[in-house]
């Protein structure tokens, strides 16, 4: 089972890197080796390899005031080194590597941007999840709905439980006493009471 989730995951970053971000750069033997690493446990390796995609595309001619080819590939590299960084237990790096992840995306292309905060937001959420802080893991998704993400966003554990919270819609209003017959039958009544006397022959 732990071994089809990590599959899973790696799938659904590629799509969403590969579809959804027209400038995102093809996943990197570190972007999946990180993955692997985290579905293992091992979180340290996992941020170590994450670092190094960080690096990869934080240079100048990847993301810059001059281009923003692969800012939103920078961001979920970002995203990623956070997520494994509050699994390993450091929310302060976490929470850092989060505030950069947002950073690349305000440079990100804005056909890209919805679809790249989506997915940030949504995998620093669920990090937080797995390890316990629900009310973060639930801001983090509020903030990532104000800041525009895309449906990505909806996919992780604090949306669903946000969605179970959701009060029940108000009962209809009652019908007056009588019902609808008795309506019919009032007016009635009525047409009755002003027909014309019969006329006697």
């Amino acid at each position: 089972m732990a071994a089809l989730l990590g599959e899973l995951r790696q799938l659904t970053a590629m799509a969403a890197c590969a579809v959804a971000l027209g400038a995102c750069a093809s996943t990197t033997t570190y972007q999946v080796a990180a993955m692997d690493a985290s579905d293992a446990g091992d979180q340290k390796k996992a941020i170590s390899l994450a670092a190094k995609e960080v690096e990869r595309f934080s240079t100048t001619d990847q993301c810059s005031s001059r281009t923003n080819y692969n800012c939103g590939t920078l961001a979920l590299a970002y995203s990623a080194l956070a997520s494994y960084q509050i699994l390993d237990g450091d929310r302060a790096s976490g929470e850092r590597s989060f505030r950069f992840a947002k950073q690349a995306l305000r440079q990100t292309a804005a056909e890209n941007r919805s679809s790249a905060t989506g997915i940030v937001y949504r995998d620093v959420s669920e990090a937080f999840w797995r390890v316990g802080d629900k009310s973060r893991a639930i801001d983090v998704l509020k903030e990532g709905i104000a800041a525009g993400g895309d449906q990505y966003l909806f996919m992780g554990s604090a949306a669903k439980a946000l969605e179970q919270q959701e009060p029940p819609a108000p009962p209809a209003p009652a019908e007056p006493a009588g019902g609808t017959a008795d309506k019919v039958s009032d007016r009635r009544n009525t047409r009755n009471e002003i027909r014309p006397p019969a006329q006697s022959r």
